[in-house]
């Protein structure tokens, strides 16, 4: 362990239990919002309007329109109602791709946000948006765009379907894993990544045989709330950058794309962080950290293959070409065959070693 790090606590509440959502009209008056526009995809509009009925007179409505990777276009539809309703909060209910869109418009307003995952993407603890624009996706950090109050309700995941429940998880998973070998890493959040893969490599497989299992629920739920805090705290390496380039380029399902990269990301930087992966490995329950990773996918039942997601071959090389371009920081020096190798691999659904 160093003796020298920084550690920061980000400002931020936590209501953390069954039937916490019953409070959002109180969250919301702690932030200082009297009118709150309540953000949903599509698919969560009937959860999005139980929640605005809850807010009772604080409720400016609903917003059903967002979408995954945060298309400005589809947030510069959001603002038009904000601007027309006298919005003075916003309430994300659902996973990555509402908290996004109520981190897109927190950005360009400063209007307090209530965030209320029904995924384990992990998003709502951050301090990260990631927008996409002609078909490019471009993170950036910002403390504007960090919820002020986070709601963990387990009933409103147990309805999550296990195959989203599965690639929620592995997709939260994957902050922990990079928060592993972080450059920026410390002592803290090693305990909470390696505890917080512990937690969904126990309960992930529960949920899987016996989605309506509370307490496997309720673990997987922690489990998240601990990743999100590794993702915020410390910078993320070749894994993020991959899937930022794959999701953003082919249009990719974000968790399904971290679910299959992330074997092949960690396999990659195994031999340049040896204590992250007996770390990992301890926490999975394997001899070896990134199989361990893809026998859990398998166990799952979550996709292995890229190709099976909507990516096209000849996107590999381009896909490289990208990453190499414009590189986060990464414990092993980024190599364009070992990439192709890597790439090609989650492409086919191949283990991490490259065999079928």
């Amino acid at each position: 362990m160093s003796d020298r790090f920084d550690y920061a606590s980000p400002a931020l509440k936590v209501l953390f239990g069954a039937g916490r959502s019953a409070e959002v009209a109180d969250a919301v008056g702690q932030v200082g919002g009297t009118r709150a526009l309540v953000l949903s995809t599509p698919e969560q509009e009937g959860l999005a309007n139980d929640i605005a009925g809850r807010l009772g007179g604080v409720s400016g409505g609903v917003f059903a329109g967002a979408r995954m990777h945060t298309p400005v276009a589809v947030t510069e539809e959001a603002m038009a109602v904000v601007g027309q309703g006298g919005i003075d909060c916003v309430v994300s209910v659902g996973g990555g791709s509402t908290i996004g869109l109520g981190k897109a418009i927190a950005l360009r307003t400063d209007l307090p946000q209530v965030a209320i995952p029904t995924t384990y993407a992990g998003s709502e603890m951050t301090d990260i948006l990631g927008e996409t624009r002609d078909g490019a996706k471009v993170t950036q950090r910002t403390d504007k765009v960090r919820p002020e109050i986070v709601i963990y309700d387990v009933d409103l995941t147990l309805t999550l379907p296990a195959s989203l429940s599965a690639t929620s998880g592995m997709n939260a998973i994957a902050h922990a894993v990079e928060a592993l070998y972080a450059r920026d890493g410390n002592p803290v959040i090693t305990l909470m990544a390696e505890e917080a893969v512990r937690a969904f490599a126990s309960s992930l497989p529960t949920i899987v045989d016996a989605p309506d299992d509370r307490d496997a629920r309720a673990s997987a739920q922690y489990g998240a709330w601990l990743c999100g805090m590794c993702l915020n705290a410390v910078s993320m390496a070749l894994h993020h950058k991959l899937c930022h380039v794959l999701g953003g380029t082919f249009n990719l399902p974000h968790a399904e794309t971290h679910t299959i990269v992330l074997p092949h990301a960690t396999a990659y930087n195994a031999p340049a962080a040896p204590d992250a992966m007996t770390r990992l490995a301890r926490a999975l329950g394997a001899s070896d950290a990134a199989q361990g990773l893809f026998e859990l996918n398998q166990r799952l039942g979550a996709p292995t293959a890229l190709r099976d997601i909507g990516m096209p071959e000849e996107g590999i090389e381009p896909a490289v070409d990208a990453a190499i371009a414009n590189p986060y920081w990464n414990p092993r020096p980024l190599e364009k065959d070992a990439l192709g190798d890597l790439i090609a691999n989650a492409f086919h659904g191949r283990s991490p070693s490259g065999e079928i």
